[in-house]
C-alpha cells in the first residue's frame, strides 16, 4: 500500500493499493460510469486480481474507491501494457489520473519493464494531452480497435532510465544516416566517447563503411564485418580485440550467387590476414554476459552484432554499442532511428535491454553467429 500527499481541494490522504476481490463491485461501478463500451466484466476483474501476469491497483480517498489502473505484462519481454485506467467522475479535475499514471510507471519499472505501452481513442483529447505531458510518444495507429470501430493511437514511454550520475560522461549518440552504416555509426560513438569531438560523423561514416564492408549482404549495399570494423578502429589509434564464435565466411548464407560468395570469401581472407598482421587479438569464443559486464566496468566499450528480430521482427544483422550494465539491464546506443523516429537523441541513449532479451538478440542467422569488438583508448 502506498500513501500519497493530499492534493489541492482534498482534506485527506490518497491511498494506492493492490485490488482485492472485495473491490470488484466498486470497480464495476467506476467502469460503468467511465465507459460506454469496451467495459471490463466482473469475471475479468476477478481474473486480473488473482493472476500473476497483471497488476490491478486502486486509488482510495477517505476509504472510497476513486479510480484504478490495470497493467498487463507480456511474458518473455520487457514490455508492460496499460490495459485500462479510470477515475470516478465525482473525483475528476483533481490530478488523480496523473497520479495513477505515474504510479503505473513506477510499478512497471519495479517489474523491470523498460517500456510502458497503451492505447487511447483518437478522440479522447484530454487523455492524449495527459500522456503527451508525461512524455508518451505515438508509435502506431490501430484501426477499428474498439467495439464501436473507433481507431486507437498507440503510445509508449521508456520508464527505466540509466543513472547518468554513475558515470563521468555518457557515450554520445550518433545516428546512422544510411540503412547500411550501423557499424560505422557505432564505431563513431565509441571514438567520440574516448576522444570527444575528434571524429566527424559526416566525414567519416562512409569512409569507415568503405574500409569495413563485406561487399555483399542479403540485398542492397554490403554490411560491415567484425574484422573490418576492428581494423578501422586500429588505424585510428584505438586498442581493439574481437570475439567471434565462427571463424568461417560470415554472412555467406544470405548470398545465393556463387560469384558473390567468392568475392565475400576473398574479402574475408583479406580481413583475416590484415588483423593477424596488425596484431589484433581474435578470440574464437562467445562473449558471455559476465565478460561483457567486466569489460564495461573496466571502462571499455563493446560494439556487438545483434539480430533485430527480438525488437522489430525483422532478421537483419545490426551493430549497436553496449555502454553500461547494472543488475538487470544492459544499456545500448542503437544507431538506427527508423524503428524509433519519435524519440529525441537523449532518449535513444542508454536504452535498457533486460539480460534475457539481450541474450536472445546477441546472435545472427541460423548458425547463431556471435561477434563483438572490445574497444578502449590506447
Amino acid at each position: 500500500m502506498t500513501e500519497l500527499s493530499a492534493t489541492s481541494g482534498l482534506n485527506t490522504t490518497i491511498v494506492l493499493r493492490a485490488a482485492v476481490l472485495a473491490d470488484v463491485s466498486a470497480l464495476l461501478l467506476i467502469e460503468q460510469q467511465c465507459f460506454s463500451s469496451d467495459r471490463l466484466s466482473v469475471r475479468s476483474f476477478r481474473r486480473f486480481i488473482t493472476e500473476k501476469r497483471s497488476d490491478l491497483t486502486v486509488l482510495e480517498i477517505a476509504g472510497k474507491l476513486a479510480g484504478y489502473f490495470l497493467l498487463i505484462y507480456r511474458r518473455g519481454t520487457s514490455l508492460a501494457r496499460l490495459y485500462s485506467i479510470a477515475v470516478d467522475p465525482a473525483f475528476r479535475q483533481r490530478g488523480l489520473a496523473e497520479k495513477l499514471l505515474l504510479a503505473a510507471e513506477q510499478q512497471a519499472a519495479d517489474r523491470r519493464c523498460a517500456l510502458l505501452r497503451l492505447e487511447v481513442r483518437k478522440d479522447n483529447v484530454p487523455a492524449i494531452k495527459l500522456y503527451q505531458k508525461l512524455q508518451y510518444h505515438e508509435f502506431a495507429v490501430k484501426h477499428d480497435f474498439y467495439e464501436d470501430h473507433s481507431d486507437a493511437i498507440c503510445m509508449q514511454k521508456q520508464v527505466i532510465q540509466f543513472n547518468s550520475r554513475s558515470v563521468a560522461r555518457q557515450v554520445p549518440y550518433i545516428a546512422q544516416t544510411t540503412p547500411f552504416t550501423c557499424g560505422p555509426a557505432s564505431l563513431l560513438m565509441a571514438f567520440n566517447y574516448f576522444k570527444p569531438g575528434l571524429f566527424d560523423p559526416y566525414q567519416l561514416e562512409i569512409e569507415l563503411w568503405r574500409e569495413a564492408t563485406t561487399i555483399f549482404m542479403t540485398s542492397g549495399h554490403g554490411g560491415c564485418g567484425p574484422r573490418g570494423l576492428a581494423l578501422a578502429a586500429k588505424r585510428r589509434g584505438f586498442d581493439v580485440e574481437v570475439y567471434l564464435n565462427n571463424d568461417g565466411l560470415l554472412f555467406g548464407d544470405s548470398v545465393r550467387s556463387e560469384v558473390k560468395k567468392a568475392v565475400l570469401q576473398r574479402v574475408h581472407n583479406s580481413f583475416k590476414q590484415q588483423t593477424e598482421q596488425q596484431g589484433i587479438a581474435v578470440h574464437h569464443s562467445e562473449l558471455s554476459i559476465n565478460a561483457i559486464k567486466q569489460h564495461l566496468q573496466q571502462g571499455k566499450l563493446i560494439i556487438a552484432l545483434i539480430s533485430t528480430w527480438q525488437f522489430d521482427k525483422s532478421k537483419a544483422p545490426h551493430w549497436v554499442v553496449l555502454c553500461a550494465a547494472d543488475e538487470h539491464f544492459i544499456y545500448i546506443n542503437d544507431p538506427d532511428t527508423d524503428d524509433i523516429p519519435w524519440l529525441s537523441t537523449a532518449e535513444r541513449q542508454y536504452i535498457p535491454i533486460e539480460y534475457k532479451i539481450f541474450s536472445k538478440a546477441f546472435s545472427y542467422g541460423k548458425k547463431r553467429l556471435k561477434a563483438a569488438l572490445i574497444i578502449s583508448s590506447s
